[in-house]
């Protein structure tokens, strides 16, 4: 059941990823999300090149970008800036349950869309703003994308550098977005159940840092606790739990130990991968002397698992009850069954008719996926908007003339 949203109207104003992946989620679960682009080109986010990876090599005609922030919505080009563009957006705004957006506050009053100033258009719409620094403070008006307000700032590239690299980890794209994305949602849907059940409607903030923050809580609070920067993770390749580590193979890929009741799991473990020996050696039992002698049962591990490919360790450990996991690559995530099984992707066709794979929010009810949506052409409905909100085709086409819509 994805329809638990069906009868909801958010009105987005936001591009790029963060913000309009909340927008997708929402469209997801149900709701009609009318994306305001404006009148110069849309989102900026339709001409993005990611990685190198031209589009016009790629057999999908589609942007794989644009589809995950932005499926299931309907696109409306306006010119919020010219008087005739302000009136649509108002009567948007005035049958609107949502009001979402990435602006910040210079833009937003400069545009006269302060909060009081929307709630002149509707007064119990709930407004919902993404930032990457949050709405107050002083770095209130800066702008912010994952890899500087939520990798950067929050602190969680230094948290996940181990100390003996020469370059701090990066983040692939859209990775704070997506996780920033999926959390707002969640705090709108939190704000339509609230003013349902009471008439106020609440007013929404999240922002990239905050996101991050919330990543790697646990190392925020023990820096606090124990005046340290970080929880320690030794150098790289080593954990201080042999067991909860991972293990190249033969053929270079890598196995995931997660065996974090040691005690319970180790010896029929070590049964498993052919070493029963190591169950029994004082060094590495109970559990506190394998944390102490952690560099030579690693060593041990390292050995074993380089004797191998991957094929073989996960037959060998397909019955392993302790939880451990292959690092798989995305493309092997396509193909995954259990990621089939759950309908984790959709599939649809591009303009073309070929079939494209795309991922869904990662919620569902009643163990329902969504159905399969795509992201809207560039104002691709708004005529079709502008009759809901009952113009007449002779005033499209004023508007029009006057630039105010696309």
């Amino acid at each position: 059941m994805s329809g638990l949203l069906s009868g909801v109207r958010i009105v987005e104003l936001a591009s790029w990823t963060y913000v309009p992946s909340a927008g997708a989620a929402l469209a997801d679960w149900g709701a009609d999300v009318i994306k305001i682009e404006d009148a110069k080109g849309g989102d900026p986010c339709r001409a993005l090149v990611v990685g190198g990876l031209d589009p016009e090599q790629s057999p999908v005609r589609a942007n794989f970008m644009m589809e995950l922030g932005n499926h299931g919505k309907r696109s409306i080009g306006v010119d919020i800036k010219s008087q005739r563009g302000r009136e649509i957006l108002g009567k948007l705004i005035a049958e609107a349950d949502v009001f979402l957006t990435n602006w910040l506050p210079g833009p937003l009053e400069r545009a006269g869309l302060t909060v009081e100033q929307i709630r002149e258009f509707n007064p119990t719409v709930i407004i919902a703003r993404g930032s990457g620094h949050g709405s107050r403070g002083p770095d209130r008006e800066r702008g912010g994308f994952d890899a500087s307000s939520y990798l950067a700032r929050a602190g969680v590239a230094y948290a996940l550098s181990p100390p003996d690299i020469e370059y701090p980890v990066t983040q692939g794209p859209a990775f704070g977005d997506l996780q920033g994305g999926i959390t707002l949602a969640g705090g709108i849907a939190t704000a339509l159940f609230h003013r349902e059940r009471t008439g106020h409607a609440p007013l929404v903030d999240s922002s990239l840092l905050a996101q991050g923050m919330w990543a790697i809580a646990p190392d925020i609070a023990a820096a606090d606790y124990y005046d340290i920067d970080r929880i320690p993770m030794g150098v790289a390749g080593t954990a201080l739990n042999p067991a909860v580590n991972r293990y190249k193979t033969r053929d270079g890929r890598w196995v995931q130990l997660m065996l974090l009741q040691t005690d319970r799991f180790w010896q029929g473990f070590c049964d498993r991968i052919g070493r029963p020996g190591l169950a029994t050696d004082e060094r590495f039992v109970p559990l506190a002397n394998l944390v102490r002698n952690q560099a030579a049962a690693t060593t041990e591990l390292r050995t074993t698992f380089a004797e191998r490919d991957l094929s073989e360790w996960q037959k060998i450990l397909a019955d392993e009850p302790a939880v451990w996991a292959t690092l798989a690559s995305p493309r092997e995530v396509l193909d995954d069954p259990q990621v089939i099984a759950n309908g984790y992707l959709t599939t649809q066709p591009d303009s073309a008719g070929r079939p494209y794979r795309s991922v869904s929010a990662p919620v569902q009810f009643d163990e329902m996926p969504p159905p399969p949506s795509r992201s809207p052409e560039y104002g691709e409905h708004t005529e079709t908007i502008l009759l809901e909100l009952g113009m007449t085709w002779e005033d499209i086409a004023a508007a029009k003339d006057a630039g105010a819509i696309i």
